[in-house]
């Protein structure tokens, strides 16, 4: 094996783990985010005083996210995969290279709209406006770098199939 196909096949290998370690935490925010009403001793959930991210300034704070926007959904982006979680009012974005974003989803002045905040100050997709959502394809303009970009629904702790793959040279 020479030195070429050794660092090609390290890059492909390590672009892998970084792909697995971007979903299985997408996956766990939307397994650990719960998704009934109350504990299992009959108790009802009470709600936290708690914001876990501010909405941009001048925003109202989001209802909840329309029941078609839940879920984990995939794209990618400049040869990355990115993943948008969004469970209740919560939201999420990781990205293969370390992208972590976090903040709320919900309905604002008629829309659907995403706030992120991410971790390292990247502002690519800090504020999105929900263009469609059907079941299996999302539709999200951001503010920042990233633009237009249309997600597919993952589900089952998956990937949905047809995403664009980078060829391995042998």
């Amino acid at each position: 094996m020479t030195g070429a196909t050794a660092r090609v096949r390290a890059t492909a290998r390590g672009r892998g783990a970084a792909l697995a370690v971007g979903l299985a935490g997408a996956l766990a925010l939307t397994a650990c985010s719960g998704g009934g009403s109350g504990g299992d001793d009959g108790t009802s959930a009470s709600p936290s005083t708690n914001a876990t991210a501010a909405p941009s300034p001048g925003a109202g704070s989001p209802a909840g996210a329309s029941t078609r926007l839940q879920g984990s959904w995939i794209t990618t982006a400049d040869g990355k995969i990115v993943a948008l979680v969004v469970t209740g009012k919560k939201a999420g974005i990781f990205a293969t290279g370390g992208t972590v974003c976090s903040g709320t989803a919900g309905a604002e002045d008629g829309m659907q709209m995403i706030h992120l905040t991410c971790a390292g100050g990247d502002m690519d997709r800090t504020t999105g406006m929900v263009d469609s959502v059907n079941g299996t394809t999302l539709k999200v303009t951001w503010s920042g770098k990233a633009g237009q970009e249309t997600y597919t629904k993952a589900e089952g702790g998956k990937l949905p199939s047809g995403l664009p793959t980078v060829p391995v040279r042998r």
